[in-house]
């Protein structure tokens, strides 16, 4: 650590689907939240650190904020919502090949009451004519008064190392909060889990993806010195079961496979996974299961 060392609280805020998750993992070098091309994947805050020898960056990944349509949308919004109390800076994330929505009006409305630097960070300029990125960038001056405007692609890292210095930049002088080595606050148990729900996003039909939680029940070393990894894959419906156990235990086998390798490179260990479906009828809008599933706006 230098003597100046900064450190700071960065949230990410945006509508779905605008690449929060996939910047954030580029930022920490490995995964800790999960990508999908469905919209309203993160459901809770996901804190990823990086740590130089200047500066610790302590980055927020919120959940998109979008209209909810129950208890748990409810929940996603109030968590994206208050964290911008609690942050030293925001980056208030788009996707250039969308351009501008009435979501992002209802965050600019939120902005405006805010005290800390606000950098516009315009996502998925790859696929983009540069002449539709000036046209954009035009709009959104006009929309309210960034401390900067910064194109990026999280996906292939363009112009990512620069949006960290103009961060840093502007980070108070401050403690390293976490150890240089830990890139994420959050337990193993809730990345496995989010690290299944993944699969089971990236595998499962439309009705499905957003009705499941995934509730680890047991990790411990078996007889064999090898981790076993007992979760759960709840859902709303019977015929969501179905779908996500498949013909002969197909789809579950498929999940549990790409799961474990996943599982397995987070942890550094062989994964003995064992994964069970059961129904909890319209559990998103229960109070006791979402507080079962971790969801608890008391902890945030």
């Amino acid at each position: 650590m230098t003597n100046n060392f900064k450190s700071g609280f960065i949230a990410i805020i945006g509508r779905p689907n605008v690449g929060k998750s996939t910047f954030m993992n580029r930022v920490i070098g490995q995964k800790i939240a999960i990508m999908s091309d469905k919209a309203q994947t993160t459901r809770n805050k996901i804190q990823g650190v990086l740590t130089t020898k200047e500066y610790q960056m302590i980055f927020i990944d919120t959940p998109g904020i979008h209209k909810p349509r129950h208890r748990l949308g409810d929940f996603m919004v109030q968590v994206a919502e208050n964290t911008l109390n609690e942050v030293d800076n925001i980056l208030f994330m788009i996707n250039a090949d969308e351009g501008y929505g009435r979501g992002d009006q209802y965050i600019i409305d939120l902005l405006q009451k805010v005290k800390q630097p606000v950098y516009l960070v315009i996502n998925k300029i790859d696929k983009i004519h540069p002449e539709k990125l000036m046209k954009l960038i035009d709009q959104y001056k006009d929309l309210y008064s960034f401390d900067e405007i910064i194109p990026i692609s999280a996906l292939d890292g363009n112009n990512v190392n620069h949006l960290l210095e103009v961060v840093a930049g502007k980070l108070p002088d401050g403690p390293q909060y976490y150890p240089a080595d830990q890139v994420t606050d959050h337990p193993e148990r809730f990345i496995i889990s989010e690290l299944i729900r993944e699969k089971v996003l990236h595998h499962t039909k439309e009705e499905i993806p957003h009705s499941i939680a995934v509730v680890i029940e047991n990790i411990e070393k078996n007889e064999n010195e090898k981790l076993l990894v007992q979760a759960t894959i709840v859902t709303e419906r019977s015929s969501q079961k179905g779908i996500l156990i498949g013909k002969q235990g197909s789809m579950l086998k498929k999940i549990g496979q790409q799961s474990r390798r996943d599982i397995e490179a987070l942890l550094g260990s062989k994964v003995y996974l064992e994964l069970w479906v059961k129904v909890k009828k319209d559990w998103r809008n229960k109070q006791n299961q979402l507080h079962e599933f971790g969801f608890r706006l008391d902890e945030y």
